[in-house]
């Protein structure tokens, strides 16, 4: 579990922070100061959970609340405060939890033990080169947990698609018309998809990951079996990845409605 939390008072801080630690000894816990610092943390490393001091100067935990949102949506965004006045507020956050100071280890537990969104560590396991999240955004990260960072943004759209292929091969043709489904010209489409294509195994090479896309002369897919993705969870009925889904699926990409569709079908 990846917890993040922000106090602008040092003490306050540390008292949250020790009692983070003595609920949840394992997680990943980054603490901080100032706004700035942590929103430039979440952008490569996505919490699990956010505990957040409302009264700050500067910016208060309600709007940094909202910030957070758009980069991980599915965040547990926990408010911690000595202050009533700003319930209603936290609440129009859909907030997972509420912390009246002083924040005690049994407070930190109870909130932690009822999230919003329930949180579960990836079985990685000895195959397993890269960890994909497909609900909500499109991200990718190592086995480890390293943000996988893409030179182009078509080069991670391309990924996106493979992964929802399932392993299922396509042309370079038909990736082409998907990620470039605004571009006049057939030939001109398979230029720029050869490009991106190129683009996205020199990153996964960064990585050391290039291995979970196999590539024939004209033909691309993704490699199921180094994979951990919330999706193929979600297919073979695993009940967290079921109640992880929240009605979005690779939101950024507008040919992923189909398999928006197809995921609600199966869960209501």
């Amino acid at each position: 579990m990846r917890i993040v939390a922000i106090d602008d008072e040092q003490l306050a801080l540390e008292m949250l922070a020790d009692a983070i630690t003595k609920t949840a000894p394992d997680a990943e816990l980054a603490t901080f100061r100032k706004t700035s610092e942590l929103m430039e943390y979440v952008q490569n490393n996505k919490p699990d959970v956010a505990f957040l001091d409302i009264k700050m100067r500067g910016m208060t935990g309600i709007e940094l609340a909202g910030k957070l949102k758009n980069i991980a949506p599915l965040v547990n965004i926990i408010f911690v405060t000595g202050y009533d006045e700003y319930t209603g507020q936290a609440m129009q956050m859909h907030a997972s939890g509420y912390i009246y100071k002083p924040v005690t280890p049994e407070k930190v537990r109870a909130e932690l033990d009822d999230l919003r969104n329930p949180v579960t560590e990836p079985d990685i396991g000895k195959d397993v080169r890269a960890v994909v999240k497909c609900f909500g955004n499109f991200e990718v990260f190592t086995s480890g947990g390293e943000t996988v960072k893409f030179e182009r943004a078509k080069s991670k759209e391309a990924l996106a698609y493979l992964v929802s292929r399932d392993g299922a091969s396509c042309t370079v043709g038909e990736l082409a018309g998907v990620i470039f489904e605004n571009e006049d010209g057939e030939s001109r489409q398979k230029s720029y998809a050869r490009k991106v294509i190129s683009s996205m195994i020199n990153s996964l090479k960064k990585y050391h990951i290039e291995d979970i896309v196999i590539k024939d002369f004209n033909s691309i897919a993704i490699n199921p079996r180094y994979i951990k993705c919330d999706y193929y969870d979600f297919q073979a009925g695993d009940v967290h990845a079921i109640n992880n889904y929240h009605g979005e699926f690779m939101s950024q990409y507008s040919w992923s409605e189909f398999i928006t569709g197809y995921l609600d079908s199966n869960v209501h």
